[in-house]
């Protein structure tokens, strides 16, 4: 069995996985004080990763609430923030992260954070891997936007 296919076949539970070892990161930062900003350039920065995530949760539906990766029905999404990246939601969980690590900065936090962030990115890993099965288009809609920040990443 390839990798890719080892994938496929247990996305779901590798992304629940997954899950918990990101709540546990997020809760670790919450517990050491390092998730929240403590002033207007980290909070306004928090604001706008939650906005961005409500934007994405509203354009997205009610068929994105899942702890797994699932694809659902109902067609690929590429409108509103999905315009311009594929993974609004995961950006707006790592703005909010990163946002309150450097306004609470240490060593602890830092190690939180990347944690945090290599569970997002094996999330969004194993939810594309699904998704291009089942949405043929998803691949043109990958070349041309990118995962996280427009225009760069």
């Amino acid at each position: 069995m390839t990798a890719s296919s080892f994938v496929k076949k247990h996305a779901s539970l590798l992304s629940t996985s997954v899950f918990v070892v990101l709540l546990l990161a997020a809760a670790g930062l919450a517990l050491s004080d390092s998730l929240l900003g403590n002033g207007p350039l980290t909070i306004g920065l928090q604001i706008a990763a939650i906005a961005l995530m409500i934007w994405a949760r509203v354009t997205f539906g009610m068929r994105s609430f899942h702890y797994a990766a699932n694809p659902t029905g109902g067609g690929l999404v590429t409108t509103g923030p999905y315009r311009f990246v594929r993974h609004p939601i995961y950006a707006a969980i790592l703005l909010f992260v990163w946002t309150g690590i450097g306004a609470n900065w240490s060593l602890r936090a830092a190690a939180l954070g990347l944690v945090a962030t290599i569970m997002t990115i094996l999330r969004m890993h194993f939810e594309e891997a699904l998704v291009v099965e089942r949405y043929p288009d998803y691949e043109d809609y990958a070349r041309r936007t990118r995962r996280v920040i427009p225009y760069l990443l």
